[in-house]
Protein backbone atom coordinates (compact mmCIF):
# COMPACT_ATOMS: atom_id res chain seq x y z
CA UNK A 1 0.00 0.00 0.00
CA UNK A 2 1.25 3.45 -0.87
CA UNK A 3 0.34 6.58 1.10
CA UNK A 4 -3.44 6.61 0.69
CA UNK A 5 -5.93 9.07 -0.70
CA UNK A 6 -9.58 9.13 0.26
CA UNK A 7 -12.30 6.92 -1.14
CA UNK A 8 -15.35 9.12 -0.51
CA UNK A 9 -17.82 6.98 -2.45
CA UNK A 10 -19.69 5.96 0.70
CA UNK A 11 -21.26 9.42 0.53
CA UNK A 12 -21.19 10.48 -3.14
CA UNK A 13 -19.37 9.42 -6.28
CA UNK A 14 -18.13 12.91 -7.14
CA UNK A 15 -19.09 16.56 -6.91
CA UNK A 16 -21.14 15.98 -10.06
CA UNK A 17 -23.14 13.14 -8.45
CA UNK A 18 -26.88 13.66 -8.99
CA UNK A 19 -27.47 12.47 -5.42
CA UNK A 20 -25.87 15.67 -4.12
CA UNK A 21 -28.43 17.77 -5.95
CA UNK A 22 -31.21 15.48 -4.71
CA UNK A 23 -30.01 15.89 -1.12
CA UNK A 24 -29.77 19.65 -1.53
CA UNK A 25 -33.36 19.64 -2.81
CA UNK A 26 -34.41 17.67 0.31
CA UNK A 27 -32.66 20.21 2.53
CA UNK A 28 -34.52 23.03 0.80
CA UNK A 29 -37.81 21.16 1.33
CA UNK A 30 -37.02 20.79 5.02
CA UNK A 31 -36.37 24.52 5.26
CA UNK A 32 -39.74 25.20 3.58
CA UNK A 33 -41.50 22.88 6.04
CA UNK A 34 -39.93 24.65 9.02
CA UNK A 35 -40.97 28.03 7.66
CA UNK A 36 -44.51 26.81 6.99
CA UNK A 37 -45.28 25.73 10.56
CA UNK A 38 -43.48 28.46 12.47
CA UNK A 39 -46.71 30.02 13.74
CA UNK A 40 -47.84 26.74 15.31
CA UNK A 41 -44.78 26.02 17.46
CA UNK A 42 -46.84 26.23 20.66
CA UNK A 43 -48.08 22.71 19.83
CA UNK A 44 -46.01 19.79 21.12
CA UNK A 45 -46.34 17.71 17.93
CA UNK A 46 -45.31 20.64 15.74
CA UNK A 47 -42.20 21.14 17.86
CA UNK A 48 -41.37 17.44 17.67
CA UNK A 49 -41.75 17.44 13.89
CA UNK A 50 -39.61 20.57 13.66
CA UNK A 51 -36.80 18.93 15.64
CA UNK A 52 -36.85 15.84 13.41
CA UNK A 53 -36.97 17.97 10.26
CA UNK A 54 -34.05 20.08 11.43
CA UNK A 55 -32.00 17.02 12.36
CA UNK A 56 -32.66 15.35 8.98
CA UNK A 57 -31.70 18.49 7.07
CA UNK A 58 -28.66 19.08 9.25
CA UNK A 59 -27.42 15.55 8.69
CA UNK A 60 -27.63 15.90 4.92
CA UNK A 61 -26.14 19.38 5.01
CA UNK A 62 -23.20 18.24 7.13
CA UNK A 63 -22.52 15.34 4.76
CA UNK A 64 -22.48 17.54 1.64
CA UNK A 65 -20.31 20.10 3.41
CA UNK A 66 -17.82 17.45 4.57
CA UNK A 67 -17.67 15.96 1.08
CA UNK A 68 -16.86 19.33 -0.53
CA UNK A 69 -14.34 20.20 2.19
CA UNK A 70 -12.54 16.90 1.61
CA UNK A 71 -11.93 17.94 -1.99
CA UNK A 72 -10.84 21.43 -0.93
CA UNK A 73 -8.47 20.03 1.69
CA UNK A 74 -6.59 17.99 -0.89
CA UNK A 75 -6.58 20.89 -3.37
CA UNK A 76 -7.26 24.35 -1.95
CA UNK A 77 -7.53 25.72 -5.51
CA UNK A 78 -10.42 23.37 -6.43
CA UNK A 79 -12.96 25.87 -7.74
CA UNK A 80 -15.95 23.52 -7.83
CA UNK A 81 -15.36 22.44 -4.23
CA UNK A 82 -15.07 26.05 -3.11
CA UNK A 83 -18.31 26.89 -4.90
CA UNK A 84 -20.05 23.99 -3.14
CA UNK A 85 -18.72 25.12 0.23
CA UNK A 86 -20.11 28.60 -0.40
CA UNK A 87 -23.48 27.18 -1.43
CA UNK A 88 -23.63 24.93 1.61
CA UNK A 89 -22.76 27.86 3.87
CA UNK A 90 -25.77 29.77 2.59
CA UNK A 91 -28.03 26.74 2.91
CA UNK A 92 -26.78 26.22 6.45
CA UNK A 93 -27.59 29.83 7.26
CA UNK A 94 -31.10 29.41 5.83
CA UNK A 95 -31.63 26.28 7.92
CA UNK A 96 -30.43 28.04 11.06
CA UNK A 97 -32.78 30.94 10.35
CA UNK A 98 -35.72 28.60 9.74
CA UNK A 99 -35.12 26.71 12.98
CA UNK A 100 -34.35 29.79 15.11
CA UNK A 101 -38.00 30.42 16.14
CA UNK A 102 -38.33 26.81 17.34
CA UNK A 103 -35.03 27.02 19.20
CA UNK A 104 -36.19 30.26 20.79
CA UNK A 105 -39.32 28.52 22.03
CA UNK A 106 -37.36 25.60 23.50
CA UNK A 107 -34.99 28.07 25.18
CA UNK A 108 -37.64 30.27 26.80
CA UNK A 109 -40.78 28.12 27.14
CA UNK A 110 -41.87 26.72 30.54
CA UNK A 111 -39.95 23.58 31.39
CA UNK A 112 -43.16 21.53 31.47
CA UNK A 113 -43.68 22.22 27.75
CA UNK A 114 -40.10 21.23 26.96
CA UNK A 115 -40.54 18.00 28.94
CA UNK A 116 -43.61 17.12 26.87
CA UNK A 117 -41.71 17.80 23.64
CA UNK A 118 -38.84 15.54 24.69
CA UNK A 119 -41.19 12.70 25.64
CA UNK A 120 -40.81 10.87 22.33
CA UNK A 121 -39.36 7.54 21.18
CA UNK A 122 -37.16 9.12 18.51
CA UNK A 123 -33.53 9.65 19.52
CA UNK A 124 -33.52 12.79 17.38
CA UNK A 125 -36.01 14.23 19.86
CA UNK A 126 -35.26 12.77 23.31
CA UNK A 127 -31.56 13.17 22.55
CA UNK A 128 -31.98 16.95 22.54
CA UNK A 129 -32.35 17.16 26.33
CA UNK A 130 -28.76 18.08 27.15
CA UNK A 131 -28.41 20.52 24.24
CA UNK A 132 -31.61 22.31 25.24
CA UNK A 133 -30.49 22.48 28.87
CA UNK A 134 -27.20 24.10 27.75
CA UNK A 135 -29.07 26.63 25.61
CA UNK A 136 -31.39 27.53 28.48
CA UNK A 137 -28.40 28.34 30.70
CA UNK A 138 -27.52 31.25 28.42
CA UNK A 139 -31.06 32.25 27.49
CA UNK A 140 -30.43 35.77 28.80
CA UNK A 141 -27.84 36.34 26.06
CA UNK A 142 -30.21 35.49 23.21
CA UNK A 143 -31.42 38.19 20.83
CA UNK A 144 -34.92 38.33 19.41
CA UNK A 145 -35.82 35.77 16.76
CA UNK A 146 -35.57 38.36 13.98
CA UNK A 147 -32.18 39.56 15.22
CA UNK A 148 -30.82 36.01 15.52
CA UNK A 149 -32.00 35.29 11.97
CA UNK A 150 -30.39 38.44 10.65
CA UNK A 151 -27.12 37.57 12.38
CA UNK A 152 -27.12 34.05 10.92
CA UNK A 153 -27.75 35.44 7.44
CA UNK A 154 -24.95 37.99 7.67
CA UNK A 155 -22.33 35.54 8.97
CA UNK A 156 -22.13 33.75 5.62
CA UNK A 157 -20.64 36.62 3.65
CA UNK A 158 -19.42 38.50 6.72
CA UNK A 159 -17.62 36.64 9.49
CA UNK A 160 -17.16 33.32 7.69
CA UNK A 161 -15.90 34.92 4.51
CA UNK A 162 -12.77 36.01 6.40
CA UNK A 163 -12.09 32.41 7.39
CA UNK A 164 -12.50 31.28 3.79
CA UNK A 165 -10.10 34.01 2.70
CA UNK A 166 -7.44 32.67 5.09
CA UNK A 167 -7.91 29.11 3.80
CA UNK A 168 -7.74 30.21 0.18
CA UNK A 169 -4.73 32.45 0.74
CA UNK A 170 -2.65 29.90 2.65
CA UNK A 171 -3.80 27.03 0.43
CA UNK A 172 -2.51 28.71 -2.74
CA UNK A 173 0.52 30.40 -1.18
CA UNK A 174 3.94 29.46 -2.57
CA UNK A 175 7.08 30.08 -0.50
CA UNK A 176 10.69 30.32 -1.66
CA UNK A 177 13.11 27.93 0.03
CA UNK A 178 16.20 29.54 -1.49
CA UNK A 179 17.36 33.08 -2.09
CA UNK A 180 17.44 32.72 -5.86
CA UNK A 181 13.74 31.81 -6.07
CA UNK A 182 14.71 28.52 -7.68
CA UNK A 183 12.75 26.36 -5.28
CA UNK A 184 9.14 27.12 -4.49
CA UNK A 185 6.80 24.84 -2.55
CA UNK A 186 3.31 25.12 -1.15
CA UNK A 187 2.88 26.65 2.29
CA UNK A 188 1.74 23.33 3.82
CA UNK A 189 4.74 21.50 2.34
CA UNK A 190 7.12 24.08 3.79
CA UNK A 191 5.39 23.86 7.17
CA UNK A 192 5.65 20.04 7.15
CA UNK A 193 9.46 20.33 6.93
CA UNK A 194 9.45 21.84 10.41
CA UNK A 195 8.21 18.54 11.83
CA UNK A 196 10.75 16.24 10.19
CA UNK A 197 14.42 15.43 10.64
CA UNK A 198 15.89 17.18 7.61
CA UNK A 199 17.42 19.81 9.86
CA UNK A 200 19.22 21.60 7.03
CA UNK A 201 15.85 22.49 5.50
CA UNK A 202 14.13 23.74 8.64
CA UNK A 203 15.62 27.19 9.03
CA UNK A 204 15.18 27.98 5.30
CA UNK A 205 11.59 26.72 5.48
CA UNK A 206 10.80 28.78 8.60
CA UNK A 207 12.39 31.91 7.17
CA UNK A 208 10.53 31.39 3.89
CA UNK A 209 7.27 31.16 5.83
CA UNK A 210 8.19 34.29 7.80
CA UNK A 211 8.86 36.08 4.54
CA UNK A 212 5.52 35.03 3.09
CA UNK A 213 3.71 36.08 6.26
CA UNK A 214 5.45 39.45 6.20
CA UNK A 215 4.58 39.94 2.54
CA UNK A 216 0.89 39.29 3.26
CA UNK A 217 0.84 40.67 6.81
CA UNK A 218 -1.76 43.32 6.07
CA UNK A 219 -4.16 40.69 4.76
CA UNK A 220 -3.62 38.42 7.76
CA UNK A 221 -3.98 41.35 10.18
CA UNK A 222 -7.22 42.36 8.45
CA UNK A 223 -8.55 38.83 8.88
CA UNK A 224 -7.80 38.75 12.62
CA UNK A 225 -9.16 42.24 13.20
CA UNK A 226 -12.34 41.54 11.24
CA UNK A 227 -13.08 38.26 13.04
CA UNK A 228 -12.46 39.69 16.51
CA UNK A 229 -14.31 42.91 15.71
CA UNK A 230 -17.33 40.94 14.53
CA UNK A 231 -17.38 38.83 17.68
CA UNK A 232 -16.94 41.74 20.05
CA UNK A 233 -19.79 43.60 18.35
CA UNK A 234 -21.99 40.53 18.60
CA UNK A 235 -21.19 40.04 22.29
CA UNK A 236 -21.98 43.69 22.96
CA UNK A 237 -25.39 43.26 21.34
CA UNK A 238 -25.96 40.14 23.44
CA UNK A 239 -25.20 42.06 26.65
CA UNK A 240 -28.73 43.44 27.02
CA UNK A 241 -29.42 41.72 30.34
CA UNK A 242 -25.82 41.31 31.55
CA UNK A 243 -22.31 41.78 30.16
CA UNK A 244 -21.09 38.97 27.88
CA UNK A 245 -17.34 38.53 28.23
CA UNK A 246 -15.43 37.56 25.09
CA UNK A 247 -14.45 34.24 26.69
CA UNK A 248 -18.00 33.26 27.62
CA UNK A 249 -19.11 31.85 24.22
CA UNK A 250 -15.95 29.74 24.09
CA UNK A 251 -16.50 28.45 27.62
CA UNK A 252 -20.11 27.65 26.76
CA UNK A 253 -19.07 25.74 23.63
CA UNK A 254 -16.31 23.96 25.58
CA UNK A 255 -18.79 23.06 28.34
CA UNK A 256 -16.50 24.18 31.12
CA UNK A 257 -16.74 26.91 33.74
CA UNK A 258 -14.50 29.95 34.02
CA UNK A 259 -13.26 28.52 37.34
CA UNK A 260 -12.07 25.39 35.52
CA UNK A 261 -10.26 27.42 32.86
CA UNK A 262 -8.63 29.64 35.48
CA UNK A 263 -7.51 26.66 37.55
CA UNK A 264 -5.97 24.98 34.52
CA UNK A 265 -4.20 28.06 33.13
CA UNK A 266 -2.92 29.19 36.53
CA UNK A 267 -1.53 25.73 37.26
CA UNK A 268 0.10 25.65 33.82
CA UNK A 269 1.71 29.03 34.39
CA UNK A 270 3.05 28.02 37.79
CA UNK A 271 4.57 24.94 36.14
CA UNK A 272 5.83 26.43 32.89
CA UNK A 273 9.33 25.57 34.05
CA UNK A 274 8.46 21.92 33.30
CA UNK A 275 7.85 22.76 29.64
CA UNK A 276 10.86 25.06 29.53
CA UNK A 277 13.05 22.29 30.95
CA UNK A 278 11.81 19.96 28.22
CA UNK A 279 12.86 22.57 25.65
CA UNK A 280 16.28 23.04 27.22
CA UNK A 281 16.91 19.29 27.17
CA UNK A 282 15.86 19.18 23.52
CA UNK A 283 18.29 22.04 22.77
CA UNK A 284 21.08 20.12 24.50
CA UNK A 285 20.55 17.20 22.13
CA UNK A 286 20.74 19.63 19.20
CA UNK A 287 24.03 20.92 20.60
CA UNK A 288 22.48 24.35 21.18
CA UNK A 289 22.08 26.67 24.14
CA UNK A 290 18.37 27.04 23.36
CA UNK A 291 15.78 25.87 20.88
CA UNK A 292 15.04 27.77 17.69
CA UNK A 293 11.58 28.68 16.37
CA UNK A 294 12.31 26.48 13.35
CA UNK A 295 13.31 23.29 15.20
CA UNK A 296 11.11 23.07 18.29
CA UNK A 297 8.64 20.80 16.48
CA UNK A 298 11.29 18.67 14.75
CA UNK A 299 12.24 15.08 15.35
CA UNK A 300 15.20 14.13 17.50
CA UNK A 301 18.70 14.47 16.03
CA UNK A 302 20.49 11.13 15.91
CA UNK A 303 23.00 10.54 18.70
CA UNK A 304 24.79 8.03 16.48
CA UNK A 305 25.73 7.86 12.82
CA UNK A 306 22.45 6.10 12.09
CA UNK A 307 19.99 8.16 10.07
CA UNK A 308 16.69 9.02 11.86
CA UNK A 309 13.96 6.47 11.26
CA UNK A 310 11.67 7.27 8.32
CA UNK A 311 8.42 5.30 8.37
CA UNK A 312 6.51 4.19 5.33
CA UNK A 313 2.77 4.66 5.74
CA UNK A 314 2.36 0.87 6.02
CA UNK A 315 4.90 0.74 8.84
CA UNK A 316 3.13 3.58 10.62
CA UNK A 317 -0.20 1.75 10.45
CA UNK A 318 1.33 -1.47 11.80
CA UNK A 319 2.88 0.36 14.76
CA UNK A 320 -0.44 2.04 15.61
CA UNK A 321 -2.36 -1.24 15.32
CA UNK A 322 0.08 -3.04 17.60
CA UNK A 323 -0.11 -0.24 20.16
CA UNK A 324 -3.90 -0.05 20.08
CA UNK A 325 -4.13 -3.83 20.50
CA UNK A 326 -2.38 -3.47 23.85
CA UNK A 327 -5.52 -1.70 25.08
CA UNK A 328 -8.06 -3.83 23.22
CA UNK A 329 -8.15 -5.71 19.91
CA UNK A 330 -11.27 -3.78 18.94
CA UNK A 331 -9.16 -0.62 18.67
CA UNK A 332 -6.64 -2.35 16.39
CA UNK A 333 -9.42 -3.76 14.21
CA UNK A 334 -10.80 -0.26 13.86
CA UNK A 335 -7.50 0.90 12.32
CA UNK A 336 -7.83 -1.87 9.70
CA UNK A 337 -11.37 -0.67 9.02
CA UNK A 338 -10.17 2.89 8.39
CA UNK A 339 -7.49 1.70 5.96
CA UNK A 340 -9.60 -0.85 4.13
CA UNK A 341 -12.48 1.59 3.59
CA UNK A 342 -10.21 4.34 2.27
CA UNK A 343 -11.13 6.76 5.05
CA UNK A 344 -7.60 8.19 5.40
CA UNK A 345 -6.02 10.76 3.06
CA UNK A 346 -2.32 11.34 3.71
CA UNK A 347 -0.65 11.61 0.29
CA UNK A 348 1.32 14.88 -0.11
CA UNK A 349 0.00 17.25 -2.78
CA UNK A 350 1.01 20.73 -3.94
CA UNK A 351 -2.05 22.78 -2.98
CA UNK A 352 -2.90 20.80 0.12
CA UNK A 353 -4.33 22.59 3.14
CA UNK A 354 -2.33 22.95 6.33
CA UNK A 355 -2.58 20.65 9.30
CA UNK A 356 -4.39 17.46 10.12
CA UNK A 357 -7.95 16.77 11.23
CA UNK A 358 -10.66 14.16 11.66
CA UNK A 359 -14.17 14.67 10.36
CA UNK A 360 -17.09 12.39 9.47
CA UNK A 361 -19.99 11.89 7.11
CA UNK A 362 -22.98 12.45 9.38
CA UNK A 363 -25.30 10.43 7.12
CA UNK A 364 -23.23 7.23 7.38
CA UNK A 365 -21.27 8.00 10.59
CA UNK A 366 -18.08 7.30 8.65
CA UNK A 367 -15.00 8.93 10.23
CA UNK A 368 -12.41 10.48 7.91
CA UNK A 369 -8.78 11.42 8.63
CA UNK A 370 -6.74 14.05 6.78
CA UNK A 371 -3.00 14.68 7.18
CA UNK A 372 0.16 15.00 5.10
CA UNK A 373 2.44 11.99 5.55
CA UNK A 374 6.16 12.70 5.62
CA UNK A 375 7.41 9.58 7.39
CA UNK A 376 8.68 11.17 10.60
CA UNK A 377 7.85 9.92 14.07
CA UNK A 378 5.89 13.13 14.50
CA UNK A 379 3.76 12.13 11.51
CA UNK A 380 3.24 8.72 13.09
CA UNK A 381 1.94 10.33 16.27
CA UNK A 382 -0.21 12.77 14.29
CA UNK A 383 -1.82 9.82 12.52
CA UNK A 384 -2.40 8.10 15.87
CA UNK A 385 -3.90 11.35 17.21
CA UNK A 386 -6.39 11.64 14.35
CA UNK A 387 -7.25 7.94 14.50
CA UNK A 388 -8.02 8.50 18.17
CA UNK A 389 -10.57 11.11 17.13
CA UNK A 390 -11.94 8.72 14.53
CA UNK A 391 -12.32 5.94 17.11
CA UNK A 392 -14.19 8.35 19.39
CA UNK A 393 -16.67 9.01 16.57
CA UNK A 394 -16.95 5.35 15.67
CA UNK A 395 -17.87 4.02 19.12
CA UNK A 396 -20.73 6.58 19.25
CA UNK A 397 -22.18 5.66 15.85
CA UNK A 398 -25.25 3.93 17.33
CA UNK A 399 -26.24 6.97 19.41
CA UNK A 400 -28.59 9.77 18.31
CA UNK A 401 -26.47 12.16 16.27
CA UNK A 402 -27.23 15.07 18.59
CA UNK A 403 -25.71 13.13 21.50
CA UNK A 404 -22.41 12.71 19.65
CA UNK A 405 -21.70 16.45 19.46
CA UNK A 406 -18.99 16.70 22.06
CA UNK A 407 -16.97 19.87 22.72
CA UNK A 408 -13.35 20.47 21.73
CA UNK A 409 -12.17 20.13 25.32
CA UNK A 410 -13.40 16.54 25.48
CA UNK A 411 -12.68 15.83 21.81
CA UNK A 412 -8.97 15.84 22.56
CA UNK A 413 -9.36 13.08 25.15
CA UNK A 414 -9.36 10.16 22.73
CA UNK A 415 -6.80 11.67 20.36
CA UNK A 416 -4.12 12.41 22.96
CA UNK A 417 -4.89 9.11 24.68
CA UNK A 418 -4.11 7.42 21.36
CA UNK A 419 -0.81 9.30 21.14
CA UNK A 420 0.09 8.13 24.65
CA UNK A 421 -0.64 4.52 23.72
CA UNK A 422 1.69 4.68 20.72
CA UNK A 423 4.44 6.49 22.64
CA UNK A 424 4.41 3.93 25.43
CA UNK A 425 4.36 1.06 22.94
CA UNK A 426 7.41 2.38 21.12
CA UNK A 427 9.16 3.02 24.42
CA UNK A 428 8.52 -0.60 25.41
CA UNK A 429 10.00 -1.77 22.09
CA UNK A 430 13.11 0.37 22.54
CA UNK A 431 16.16 -1.66 23.59
CA UNK A 432 19.09 0.75 23.52
CA UNK A 433 19.59 4.00 25.40
CA UNK A 434 19.38 5.89 22.13
CA UNK A 435 16.07 4.26 21.17
CA UNK A 436 14.60 5.06 24.59
CA UNK A 437 15.74 8.66 24.29
CA UNK A 438 14.12 8.90 20.86
CA UNK A 439 10.78 7.83 22.27
CA UNK A 440 11.02 10.02 25.36
CA UNK A 441 11.84 12.85 22.97
CA UNK A 442 8.25 12.64 21.78
CA UNK A 443 7.12 13.10 25.38
CA UNK A 444 9.34 16.17 25.65
CA UNK A 445 8.11 17.51 22.33
CA UNK A 446 4.47 17.21 23.42
CA UNK A 447 5.26 18.73 26.79
CA UNK A 448 7.02 21.70 25.16
CA UNK A 449 4.18 22.21 22.70
CA UNK A 450 1.24 21.78 25.04
CA UNK A 451 2.55 23.22 28.31
CA UNK A 452 4.20 26.21 26.61
CA UNK A 453 3.04 26.80 23.03
CA UNK A 454 -0.67 26.33 23.70
CA UNK A 455 -0.64 28.81 26.62
CA UNK A 456 1.21 31.25 24.32
CA UNK A 457 -1.70 31.02 21.89
CA UNK A 458 -4.26 31.51 24.65
CA UNK A 459 -2.49 34.46 26.27
CA UNK A 460 -1.90 36.11 22.90
CA UNK A 461 -5.54 35.79 21.90
CA UNK A 462 -6.79 36.90 25.31
CA UNK A 463 -4.60 40.02 25.32
CA UNK A 464 -5.49 40.67 21.68
CA UNK A 465 -9.20 40.72 22.51
CA UNK A 466 -8.60 42.96 25.51
CA UNK A 467 -6.78 45.47 23.29
CA UNK A 468 -9.06 45.01 20.28
CA UNK A 469 -11.91 46.62 22.19
CA UNK A 470 -10.10 49.95 21.77
CA UNK A 471 -9.59 49.56 18.03
CA UNK A 472 -7.81 47.52 15.37
CA UNK A 473 -4.23 46.34 15.92
CA UNK A 474 -1.71 46.81 13.12
CA UNK A 475 0.43 43.96 11.86
CA UNK A 476 3.35 45.53 13.73
CA UNK A 477 1.37 45.57 16.98
CA UNK A 478 0.34 41.95 16.48
CA UNK A 479 3.99 41.01 15.97
CA UNK A 480 4.98 42.89 19.13
CA UNK A 481 2.22 41.25 21.16
CA UNK A 482 3.14 37.77 19.94
CA UNK A 483 6.83 38.38 20.68
CA UNK A 484 6.05 39.58 24.21
CA UNK A 485 3.84 36.62 25.12
CA UNK A 486 6.21 34.17 23.42
CA UNK A 487 9.16 35.40 25.46
CA UNK A 488 7.19 35.29 28.71
CA UNK A 489 6.27 31.63 28.34
CA UNK A 490 9.34 30.25 26.56
CA UNK A 491 11.88 32.19 28.64
CA UNK A 492 15.48 31.16 27.98
CA UNK A 493 14.44 27.85 26.42
CA UNK A 494 14.09 29.45 22.97
CA UNK A 495 16.46 31.83 21.21
CA UNK A 496 13.90 34.14 19.59
CA UNK A 497 10.14 34.49 19.17
CA UNK A 498 8.12 33.33 16.20
CA UNK A 499 7.01 36.88 15.45
CA UNK A 500 4.50 35.98 12.73
CA UNK A 501 3.00 32.98 14.51
CA UNK A 502 -0.29 34.90 14.73
CA UNK A 503 -0.42 34.85 10.93
CA UNK A 504 1.00 31.41 10.12
CA UNK A 505 -1.11 29.51 12.67
CA UNK A 506 -4.45 28.58 11.12
CA UNK A 507 -6.23 28.35 14.48
CA UNK A 508 -6.36 32.12 15.00
CA UNK A 509 -8.29 32.58 11.75
CA UNK A 510 -10.99 29.93 12.09
CA UNK A 511 -14.17 31.94 11.72
CA UNK A 512 -16.60 29.66 13.54
CA UNK A 513 -14.53 29.23 16.72
CA UNK A 514 -12.62 31.64 18.91
CA UNK A 515 -9.95 30.52 21.37
CA UNK A 516 -9.18 27.38 19.39
CA UNK A 517 -6.25 26.74 21.73
CA UNK A 518 -6.84 25.98 25.43
CA UNK A 519 -8.96 22.87 24.63
CA UNK A 520 -5.71 21.22 23.51
CA UNK A 521 -4.12 21.85 26.90
CA UNK A 522 -7.32 20.66 28.57
CA UNK A 523 -7.31 17.49 26.48
CA UNK A 524 -3.61 16.89 27.09
CA UNK A 525 -3.87 17.14 30.86
CA UNK A 526 -7.28 15.46 31.08
CA UNK A 527 -6.11 12.54 28.95
CA UNK A 528 -3.14 12.12 31.28
CA UNK A 529 -5.63 11.64 34.11
CA UNK A 530 -7.61 9.14 32.05
CA UNK A 531 -4.48 7.32 30.92
CA UNK A 532 -3.34 6.94 34.53
CA UNK A 533 -6.44 4.80 35.10
CA UNK A 534 -5.27 2.23 32.53
CA UNK A 535 -2.87 0.44 34.83
CA UNK A 536 -5.02 0.92 37.93
CA UNK A 537 -8.16 -0.62 36.37
CA UNK A 538 -6.50 -3.40 34.36
CA UNK A 539 -8.89 -5.39 32.18
CA UNK A 540 -11.85 -3.28 33.28
CA UNK A 541 -10.26 -0.14 31.84
CA UNK A 542 -11.30 -0.49 28.19
CA UNK A 543 -15.04 -0.69 28.80
CA UNK A 544 -14.84 2.16 31.31
CA UNK A 545 -12.92 4.19 28.75
CA UNK A 546 -15.54 3.57 26.07
CA UNK A 547 -18.29 4.57 28.51
CA UNK A 548 -16.45 7.82 29.28
CA UNK A 549 -16.14 8.63 25.57
CA UNK A 550 -19.82 7.90 24.98
CA UNK A 551 -20.75 10.35 27.75
CA UNK A 552 -18.81 13.24 26.22
CA UNK A 553 -21.75 14.53 24.20
CA UNK A 554 -24.24 14.65 27.05
CA UNK A 555 -22.38 16.01 30.08
CA UNK A 556 -20.55 19.10 31.21
CA UNK A 557 -16.82 18.46 31.53
CA UNK A 558 -16.97 18.91 35.30
CA UNK A 559 -19.76 16.32 35.54
CA UNK A 560 -17.85 13.87 33.35
CA UNK A 561 -14.69 14.09 35.48
CA UNK A 562 -16.66 13.77 38.69
CA UNK A 563 -18.49 10.68 37.42
CA UNK A 564 -15.59 8.82 35.81
CA UNK A 565 -12.53 10.05 37.73
CA UNK A 566 -14.01 11.26 41.00
CA UNK A 567 -12.17 14.58 40.92
CA UNK A 568 -12.96 18.31 40.60
CA UNK A 569 -11.79 20.30 37.58
CA UNK A 570 -12.00 23.60 39.41
CA UNK A 571 -9.25 22.51 41.80
CA UNK A 572 -5.55 22.87 41.00
CA UNK A 573 -4.91 19.33 42.30
CA UNK A 574 -6.46 17.72 39.20
CA UNK A 575 -4.19 19.62 36.83
CA UNK A 576 -1.11 19.36 39.04
CA UNK A 577 -1.23 15.56 39.17
CA UNK A 578 -1.20 15.39 35.40
CA UNK A 579 1.72 17.80 35.12
CA UNK A 580 3.58 15.79 37.77
CA UNK A 581 3.12 12.65 35.64
CA UNK A 582 4.48 14.50 32.61
CA UNK A 583 7.47 15.74 34.62
CA UNK A 584 8.40 12.14 35.43
CA UNK A 585 9.00 11.53 31.71
CA UNK A 586 11.03 14.75 31.40
CA UNK A 587 13.26 13.68 34.30
CA UNK A 588 13.58 10.18 32.86
CA UNK A 589 14.89 11.71 29.64
CA UNK A 590 17.34 13.89 31.58
CA UNK A 591 18.71 10.90 33.47
CA UNK A 592 19.17 8.82 30.32
CA UNK A 593 20.82 11.71 28.50
CA UNK A 594 23.33 12.11 31.33
CA UNK A 595 24.46 8.49 30.93
CA UNK A 596 27.53 8.09 28.77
Amino acid sequence: MTTPSWDLSIAYQSLQDDKIQQDIALIEQCIDVLNSYVDRRDAVTVMQNAIQTNEAAGQLLSTVNTFANCYASVDATHQEAKAFIGKVAKLSSQLVQAYTPYEDTLTHAPIDFVTQVLDHESGDIYGQAFQIACARRVSDTKLSVVEEQLLAAMKVDGRDAWGRLYDNLTGSLQVELSSDSSKKVGFSQAASLLYGTDFSQQEPAWRAIQGAMQLHQESFASILNALSGWRLSEYQKRSYHRPVHFLEPSLHDSRISSETLDAMMNTAKQNRNVGQKAGQLMAKVHGLDSMKPWNHMAGMPSLTDVEPKVYSFDEGIEVIKAAFAKVDQEMADFVDLMVENGWIDAAPSENRRLGAYCTKFAATRSPLVFMTWGGSRSDLLTLAHELGHAFHNWIMRDMPLVQTRYPMTLAETASIFAENIVRDYLLEQAQTREEKLEMLWEELSSCYALLVNIPVRFEFEKQFYEQRGDGELSATQLCELMSSVWSEWYGDSMSEPDTYFWASKLHFSISQVSFYNYPYLFGYLFSQGVYAQREAKGEAFYQDYVCLLRDTGTMMAEELVSKHLGMELGQADFWQQSIDNINVKVEQFEQLLAQS
